[in-house]
């Protein structure tokens, strides 16, 4: 089969389509044949090994996952012996490692039914953005009714899901996002936008109850300025690609850690983990018309490395999707 892969770090040009052997499902796993992917913000950082702590995990000289891609949607080809409630034929969404590949092998816990109308494209577009989003505002911060919800980085993969799931629970919601992004940011019901070309949300004299960041490029004393006594803050270690560093996001995620005991606020990190309830939750809010996927632009499957440049370096809106 093709696949994309990264044999060292480097810039998306370290990436190649190649063929590879077809993998194998093991017993609590689907095979899937990919119809389409999505890119993240995880893809760039495994590319780039970035920032470098992280290849403590990632692999110290090279990338112990080979084939990149995180989300995926397609059709199931075989099923192991322990799955159950898949088949062969059903179309399902989900993420598994190594997704950017003509077949893909996912944990039956991470997989589920595709949500209905949704075509493959845009089922891949929401996995891992989608359930960093519902996360972070159901599980992190407890969004409520009636709660005003900051979302910075309104724009982006995981911002243009948060800003549609707030408005879901029924928060008012403002969404932070560049002057291009305007538009697209009030088309998914933020209830008031601030273009940081020219506001700084956090000197404009509004409070929020929940502050959600998924930049991390700004302070925590910052963030706690523009929120209220008792808010939530939840951080989040997308960031975006300056260059490399040592660090990168998670310095922002561990000043929260320490600093969290000794504010009247709730500092949180976001730990984005995939379930098949999450993705069922999720199938049932697109099936229900609250939330949809923002997809800016799709690549083929052998312009993958062009797909993740594209994100890094052109501050991409909302959604990238391979096809395959």
């Amino acid at each position: 089969m093709k696949a994309v892969v990264q044999d060292g770090y480097g810039s998306a040009d370290t990436l190649e389509l190649r063929e590879v052997e077809r993998p194998v499902p093991a017993v609590d796993e689907v095979l899937v044949r990919v119809h389409a992917a999505s890119v993240n913000a995880y893809d760039w950082h495994y590319v780039h090994g970035d920032p470098k702590i992280a290849r403590l995990s990632f692999g110290l000289r090279a990338p112990k996952v080979r084939i990149r891609g995180r989300d995926f949607a397609g059709r199931v080809e075989a099923v192991g012996a322990e799955v159950k409630g898949l088949h062969p034929g059903d179309e399902v969404y989900g993420e598994a490692d190594g997704t950017f590949a003509e077949f893909v092998c996912a944990k039956d816990s991470e997989t589920d039914l595709k949500p209905a109308g949704l075509s493959f494209e845009q089922a891949a577009a929401m996995p891992l953005a989608a359930n960093t989003a519902l996360i972070g505002l159901r599980d992190v911060a407890g969004v409520r009714a009636g709660q005003s919800v900051l979302v910075n980085g309104a724009s982006g993969g995981v911002g243009t899901f948060a800003v549609q799931l707030a408005k879901a629970y029924g928060a008012e919601v403002t969404g932070v996002c560049g002057a291009r992004n305007v538009e697209l940011v009030g088309s998914l019901g933020a209830d008031r936008i601030v273009d940081y070309t020219r506001e700084d949300f956090t000197r404009a004299g509004r409070r929020y109850d929940v502050v959600l960041d998924l930049v991390g490029n700004r302070s925590l004393g910052d963030l706690r300025r523009a929120t209220t006594v008792g808010a939530t803050i939840v951080l989040s270690g997308g960031g975006v690609y300056e260059g490399g560093s040592v660090l990168g996001p998670m310095r922002l995620l561990m000043a929260g850690r320490l600093l969290s005991p000794f504010v009247r606020r709730r500092v949180l990190q976001l730990p984005a983990r995939p379930s098949k309830k999450n993705l069922a939750a999720l199938r049932e809010l697109a099936e229900a018309g609250k939330i949809a996927s923002a997809v800016e632009r799709m690549y083929p499957l052998s312009e993958a490395a062009e797909a993740i440049r594209h994100l890094e370096v052109e501050h991409a809106r909302a959604k990238i999707v391979v096809t395959v």
